[in-house]
């Protein structure tokens, strides 16, 4: 984190738009993650919007919560000792220290991110459907969630671990 707090740091006194954009052409960043570190280092202690995932399915539209509790029902059904967590408030299982997948939402899509790009990679022939991104892949709000290919995903970040 000392890396990103300096990268801010050289950014202070630039307002928020143009910090957003910097960390998203720069780094890859999300729009959700640029927001977070943005906020931080801007010294919001309100960053935090949701405790648990239910509270984030709360802000979805009714298709993108129905999708949204598959995609993770799929995962953990094949690797229930992973840990649901919300972070930079979107949900997110972990393995130990180490994220493994991750979900946010868009107003027309879905952002799922398996957090590594040699998976993403590797996975890219089985992905030419989707909106794939440096990080993320984006689905549909009423994807036909594969569980196969979720499970195959997560299944290689895990060995990566």
């Amino acid at each position: 984190m000392s890396y990103w707090f300096a990268v801010m740091k050289d950014l202070e006194g630039q307002k928020y738009p143009e910090q957003i954009a910097y960390l998203r052409e720069n780094y890859g960043f999300s729009q959700a993650h640029a927001n977070a570190l943005v906020m931080y280092s801007r010294g919001s202690k309100s960053a935090k919007r949701f405790n648990k995932q239910a509270d984030f399915y709360k802000t979805l539209d009714p298709k993108q919560t129905k999708t949204a509790k598959a995609i993770f029902k799929a995962i953990t059904s094949k690797f229930p000792e992973l840990e649901l967590v919300i972070a930079w408030n979107q949900p997110m299982l972990k393995s130990g220290t180490a994220y493994v997948f991750g979900l946010s939402a868009a107003t027309n899509h879905l952002l799922i991110a398996p957090w590594s790009k040699d998976v993403l990679a590797k996975f890219a022939p089985k992905l030419k459907d989707f909106d794939v991104n440096k990080k993320t892949i984006g689905v549909p709000n009423d994807w036909k969630v594969d569980s196969k290919l979720l499970q195959a995903m997560v299944k290689a970040r895990l060995n990566e671990l």
